[in-house]
């Protein structure tokens, strides 16, 4: 049995903040088209599918498996690794499992399941940025391979000239009446109608493009808009961008994540930034000014103040990176390094000795 808490590398009271945390950091590292494996890619999805899933967690953490698997095998195969009819830790106990607990999750308890939508799959990206880019929104054209609506139909699954009509295997409601017969007698559920999917409509006759789908797999080009102040994992949300829905159904989203670049120079904490620059000896002593390149290529002066130590930090408000909300901007913190020089020429020497001399 697969450890999907050890896949995602977390602890099993772990927070659906914290596994979905987890997933996306994972997802990035060991993406395919990053380079990295994809069956590792896989397996991650995998986990994250069961643990981001509330029933399937709590299915997964109370019997090692979920019930799709179970149910994919037909019959009474409980597909949890144990037989139920078996003693458990103690003769003739069933352990931690309530029966009553367990027809209610394979069962239903004949109560009718909520009707399965064929809405188009969320997609998720990455993009990546220059620091530079931040300071102000831009835009970036995507293009994206997946699902699109079918030109031919216009998404509904049916040639031209025809329409869809009511499903003859479950009567227009979607889902058909299924009854298991057991040790323990016949028991009533409703499944998926296998013939039209759950929407209660088959076409007249199916688009000979799309066969019925509705969509077909195509190419589109999604111009982004990134605003202003973003930092790195931060998501941007496009409704209605993801894959196209089967036949009329709702097409999924898009989800943008951000990836910052590291900079040469500068380094971005929040919205602030920090540079760290050489002055002279004589600068530090005397005081003086220096010239400042900001992350937006400006020159500006910054003044030195008499008597400044190594390592001290000057604030110039205003010159960081502009907050998320639209409303002014981060500061940019500068750390001051006295820099001595390898090499002094015969004269320095001289003017040194003579400031030595004086107690400097």
């Amino acid at each position: 049995m697969k450890d999907y808490y050890n896949i995602l590398g977390i602890s099993k009271d772990a927070s659906q903040s914290e596994i979905k945390k987890a997933y996306y950091k994972l997802a990035h590292k060991y993406h395919p088209d990053k380079g990295g494996d994809e069956k590792k890619f896989k397996e991650i999805n995998e986990a994250y599918q069961v643990l981001s899933n509330k029933e399937k967690k709590n299915q997964y953490d109370r019997f090692g498996r979920v019930f799709e698997e179970a149910d994919s095998r037909g019959g009474f195969d409980f597909g949890f690794g144990f037989n139920p009819f078996e003693a458990g830790p103690e003769e003739g106990s069933f352990g931690s499992l309530n029966l009553e607990d367990l027809f209610e999750e394979f069962f239903g308890s004949g109560r009718r399941r909520k009707r399965k939508t064929n809405r188009g799959r969320d997609i998720e990206v990455d993009i990546e940025m220059n620091l530079e880019d931040t300071l102000k929104g831009i835009k970036k054209t995507i293009s994206l391979r997946k699902l699109i609506s079918c030109s031919r139909c216009q998404g509904t699954g049916t040639e031209p000239g025809t329409k869809l009509k009511e499903c003859f295997t479950c009567r227009g409601r979607g889902e058909v009446q299924q009854i298991k017969k057991t040790f323990f007698g016949s028991f009533t559920t409703y499944v998926i109608c296998p013939e039209c999917r759950g929407e209660g409509k088959i076409p007249e006759k199916s688009c000979n493009v799309c066969q019925g789908e509705g969509r077909i797999s195509g190419e589109e080009k999604i111009e982004v808009f990134i605003p202003a102040g973003i930092d790195s994992n931060q998501i941007i949300e496009i409704k209605g961008k993801g894959e196209a829905g089967r036949r009329t159904e709702k097409p999924g989203d898009l989800y943008i994540r951000v990836f910052v670049r590291p900079h040469s120079v500068f380094q971005r904490k929040g919205d602030n930034l920090f540079l760290e620059i050489p002055i002279s000896f004589s600068d530090a002593c005397l005081g003086g000014e220096v010239e400042v390149i900001t992350l937006e290529r400006k020159k500006i002066s910054l003044k030195i103040p008499q008597g400044t130590e190594s390592g001290k930090v000057l604030r110039i408000s205003g010159r960081g990176i502009p907050h998320f909300s639209g409303l002014g901007r981060g500061d940019l913190y500068i750390k001051l390094n006295i820099r001595t020089p390898k090499k002094l020429s015969k004269k320095q020497k001289e003017l040194l000795e003579k400031l030595k001399s004086q107690g400097l």
